[in-house]
């Protein structure tokens, strides 16, 4: 008779409780569904195919959440282009401004925006508003209908359509809980995005420094990273890269903006055309003064790597090989 060792397999790891995000704590509209969509993950989750397939539709699904507020403005604004009636006695800008107000007051008495989001909000459409009207006065671009609620040459709803951004902001950093690796100091931020607004200004009247700022933007964030979680790891990615893809998806909703004729550029005043490409820079300089004005309310978080479990021991077994 001798001993013969044998190993137990180690049993499969299986997944921890999904943690809730701060998005659940935010919005009860998604804290009601919290629980029932983490069993369902569980049960469904289970093999790197599924998992990514369900991680897939999550991401997405959390865009949507997000763009929320921004969504809802494109929707009003390609709606009211086809089927708002001319012969209103309010006119379609006074209507999406009306619209507007009501949507945000909307979604603060439903909890499905926080005071936080509010106040980015409020802030954004401050110099979005003021901006467009210097923009408007320098023949930057035209609004061609007709508004009783309007500051110079701009109706009052195109604030929101720079709110929508900043909203949009606050809530991605909210649902995909942001962490960060390598953040730049918080004055260097805002250094920077004084100096984008205040570019938007002089550039009409004296030398224009984009390719300076460009520059400012890459030497300052070249090295940070984004750490965004999904379901129940971080994933990350270069924060410049994440600005850029939402630069091309504002470019995007831009050209719905000019086909519906809720805006016009000079290049389309005999037809309408594609946004200019330049323009992606434009974008991608405002999202960084965004990108700070959120990063004043919500304070960028260093990323902590997650410690490493120590693996199982193999379980030895000795048994009597005669009984075998």
């Amino acid at each position: 008779m001798h001993a013969v060792r044998t190993v137990d397999p180690v049993p499969p790891g299986t997944h921890a409780a999904a943690r809730p995000t701060s998005a659940d704590r935010s919005w009860p509209l998604v804290a009601r569904f919290a629980g029932a969509e983490a069993r369902f993950a569980a049960r469904f989750a289970r093999t790197r195919v599924r998992t990514f397939a369900y991680e897939f539709v999550r991401f997405g699904c959390k865009q949507a959440w997000a763009c929320l507020f921004g969504g809802a403005m494109v929707a009003l604004i390609v709606a009211t282009h086809l089927w708002y009636p001319a012969s209103a006695p309010l006119a379609r800008y006074d209507a999406l401004f009306i619209a507007a107000l009501a949507l945000q007051v909307l979604l603060l008495a439903t909890h499905m925006e926080t005071p936080d989001e509010a106040k980015v909000i409020f802030v954004y459409h401050v110099i979005g508003t003021a901006m467009e009207v210097f923009k408007t006065g320098v023949g930057s671009w035209t609004y061609p209908e007709a508004a009783i609620f309007r500051i110079g040459g701009v109706p009052l709803f195109s604030g929101f359509m720079y709110a929508a951004i900043g909203s949009y902001i606050a809530r991605c950093w909210r649902l995909f809980d942001f962490r960060f690796t390598r953040h730049p100091r918080p004055w260097a931020v805002a250094l920077l995005a004084f100096a984008i607004y205040a570019n938007f200004y002089t550039h009409h009247r004296w030398v224009d420094l984009r390719i300076v700022l460009f520059a400012a933007a890459w030497l300052l964030f070249a090295r940070t990273e984004v750490h965004y979680r999904v379901w129940r790891v971080h994933r990350r990615m270069p924060l410049l890269l994440g600005l850029l893809l939402v630069a091309a998806f504002i470019w995007i909703a831009e050209n719905l903006g000019t086909l519906t004729h809720t805006w016009t550029y000079p290049h389309q005043a005999h037809g309408w055309a594609l946004v200019r490409f330049g323009k992606l820079g434009s974008w991608f300089l405002l999202l960084v003064v965004s990108y700070a004005l959120v990063a004043m309310v919500e304070r960028p978080r260093p990323y902590a790597a997650p410690r490493r479990r120590r693996a199982r021991p193999l379980q030895v077994r000795w048994v009597n090989s005669n009984a075998m």
